[in-house]
Parts: structure tokens; C-alpha cells; sequence
């Protein structure tokens, strides 16, 4: 996805970058090689994985597994005053027209509620690299082209290079203190993090970055998250490279200036539904579609959909609604885009569960109260 034109100015040691349009791959199962250049495949049914090979013309694969990807091969080579030769990654959300399944992005800032991610590296040695994970806003809910803020978290930095721009001082996120450095590289504006140490895993929020972001005047609320990755900008070596987990998850509830907030029904407010339920599982996991359709004559404003999960099942993740779990017992409350279901409307979200022992899907449902047929 991120294509990046460095050059390193003699005096300022300025890092730049810049993105251009990447050809799009095909979709995979996990645990497959991917040597095309702008390759790609789609892991957990949720998340994309890229080869992104946009700097050198030497060969370089990469394996994706079902929990993220190792670099296999990278026979290409940059100076460290130059441009890295490659940025393979793994994302949640939409970049150049290539969106993640079921992702609910690009979303507004001011409807976030939440956005949580968990990432795990695999370093090695005798090799120029960063470890980064971007973060990438828009004034507009792009799904192709350059977006206008880049955000970026460094984790691991080894060798002579450095973040585009100027050191502007520190901060306190996710429990560590980062660097802080701000610049342009005239496509773009690019705010990083960089740990003073090596990070090997990390579980943080992202929104605590993108509102510390906003705090310094570089986006406002009324802007747009587009997507999340996370990867290796190498220079020289680094085969054995690997993101070992990778989970993302923005939930919305925030409501955008121009939205109303909606009106809850009281319970067994009339509500006539019927629900579609599409799962997809594996032998520790699975994810599940979830469709609502208004069977009334009235609309709706505002819904909870309450249903229990079978043993074994617990949700992980996500996207459209905001879910939450006692128990077996799980409620999946609307977000400020899908809260309002005109009559023969339909509102869908999805989310991402770990599972233990065979799986069966939910047998009813209730919507505010109602209880919903099966379509």
C-alpha cells in the first residue's frame, strides 16, 4: 500500500516519503507465498496481507500465515540515505480501492468510540530496518489515492535512518514515551512515534494516537480513518522479518456533528425484524455476518439486537456495531451511521469470536424486545 520516495538532505537528514497508487493482488488462504510485487492476500477472513515490493526490482516473498506474515526473501538493497525497498505489511481497513473484509472503514474520528489494536514482532539481526505501524487520515472517506496524514509508530529502528521531518518533542502513549516527529513530504504530512527502544509486542489504543494527533492541529474530528497497518520499511537484509499477530478493532458510538443521536424504543417497542445470520469458522475461530431487515411498517431509530452465543464462543472484534458479552449472552448495539432502518431497510454489522470445540450458529433473536424470525 505505502510506496515511499526517501531522500535524506545532507545537513537535516531529512526522510521523505510519498505514496502511489499499488496494484492490487488476489485473495488467498493463509499460509501462502507471495512474490509479486504488489501481491496480496486476505488472512482470518479480515485482514489483508502485502507484498509491496515498490522499491528495488529484486525479488522478494514473503509467507502470510494465518496470524500475520514472515519476509522469506529480500534480496534487494538501498542505501541508507535512500529510499527503503519495500513496506510489507498487514491492514485493516481500505487503501488504494484494496478494502479488508468487513472493514467499517473509512470512519469519521468523531464517531470512534473505541479503536484497540494488537501487534507482535519478530526482529532480526545485521539488518537496516524500522518496524512501523501507520495510521492513515483523510479530510474525505477515501477508499483510493494518497491520504493527506500519516501517522506513524516505530517500534524497532535499526541502522542510520530516521523519520521524515524534525523532532518536536515527547509524549506519553500506551504507557511509554515516544519521540516525537513532524514533517511533509509534500503529498503529505507525516506525524511519527519512535520508542527509544526496541518493542517486540504491543496492545494499545489507537484512538489515543489519532487524538494526540489531533491535539497538535494536524486533523480534527471531522476527518476520516481510512485504514491501519503495520510491517517493515527494510533497506538492507531483513529476511526472517515477521509480524506474528496482528488484530485491529474500531468500533463506532461517537455521532458526527451533522447525525442526531438516536431515540431508543422502550423495551418491546414494536420492533418487527428478521435476521440473517452468515458465519464463516475454522478450528479456533470464526466470523459472522450479521443482517437486520425492518418487517414493519414503522422505522426504526435506534436498536439493540440481544442473542446468545453457544458454548465455546466468545466475540473478539467487531465492525458496524458496538458488541459486548456476559456470558453467552451477547447485545450488539447500532452506531451512529446504521441506527435508523426505514421500513423494509436492512442495518448489517460483523464481528470476529475464538472459538473452543465445534461450532453452531445462534438460533433466535430479539430486537428491542421483539423477537426477530430467521431469513
Amino acid at each position: 500500500m505505502k510506496r515511499q520516495l526517501r531522500a535524506l538532505a545532507a545537513a537535516g537528514l531529512l526522510v521523505a516519503s510519498s505514496l502511489v497508487a499499488v496494484a492490487l493482488g488476489g485473495s488467498a488462504s493463509a499460509d501462502t507465498q507471495i512474490c509479486e510485487q504488489y501481491g496480496s492476500t486476505v488472512i482470518q477472513g479480515r485482514y489483508v496481507v502485502q507484498n509491496n515490493r515498490w522499491g528495488t526490482t529484486a525479488q522478494q516473498c514473503i509467507n502470510a500465515t494465518n496470524n500475520g506474515f514472515e519476509i522469506t526473501t529480500l534480496n534487494g538493497s538501498s542505501p541508507t540515505n535512500g529510499a527503503p525497498t519495500a513496506y510489507p505489511s498487514v491492514f485493516f481497513g481500505c487503501h488504494y480501492t484494496n478494502c479488508s473484509p468487513g472493514t467499517n472503514l473509512p470512519i469519521q474520528v468523531s464517531s470512534i468510540s473505541s479503536a484497540t489494536s494488537s501487534i507482535s514482532y519478530r526482529y532480526v539481526s545485521g539488518a537496516t530496518y524500522n518496524a512501523s505501524y501507520d495510521i492513515w487520515l483523510d479530510p474525505s472517506p477515501k477508499r483510493d489515492g494518497v491520504n493527506q496524514m500519516e501517522i506513524m509508530i516505530w517500534l524497532n529502528r535499526q541502522g542510520p535512518i530516521q523519520p521524515i521531518g524534525s523532532v518536536v518533542g515527547t509524549t506519553n502513549l500506551a504507557g511509554r514515551t515516544w519521540e516525537v516527529w513532524r514533517g511533509s513530504n509534500g503529498s503529505n504530512n507525516v506525524i511519527s512515534y519512535v520508542a527509544s527502544s526496541a518493542i517486540s509486542s504491543l496492545n494499545f489504543s489507537v484512538l489515543d494516537f489519532i487524538n494526540d494527533t489531533r491535539n497538535r492541529g494536524a486533523i480534527t474530528n471531522s476527518w476520516y480513518l481510512t485504514s491501519i497497518q503495520a510491517g517493515f520499511e527494510p533497506w538492507q537484509g531483513g529476511a526472517g522479518l515477521a509480524v506474528t499477530s496482528f488484530s485491529a478493532n474500531v468500533n463506532g458510538g461517537g455521532q458526527p456533528p451533522t447525525t442526531p443521536p438516536p431515540t431508543t424504543p422502550p423495551p418491546g417497542g414494536g420492533a418487527s425484524c428478521a435476521v440473517k445470520y452468515t458465519a464463516n469458522s475454522w478450528n479456533n475461530g470464526f466470523t459472522a455476518d450479521v443482517q437486520i431487515t425492518n418487517t414493519g411498517s414503522s422505522a426504526i431509530n435506534g436498536w439493540t439486537l440481544s442473542y446468545s452465543l453457544p458454548g465455546g464462543q466468545t466475540v473478539t472484534n467487531a465492525w458496524n456495531a458496538t458488541v459486548s458479552q456476559s456470558g453467552s449472552t451477547v447485545s450488539a448495539r447500532n452506531v451512529g451511521h446504521n441506527g435508523s432502518v426505514a421500513p423494509g431497510g436492512t442495518a448489517s454489522f460483523g464481528y470476529q469470536g475464538s472459538l473452543s470445540g465445534s461450532y453452531s450458529s445462534p438460533s433466535s433473536f430479539s430486537l428491542n424486545g421483539a423477537t426477530c424470525s430467521r431469513s
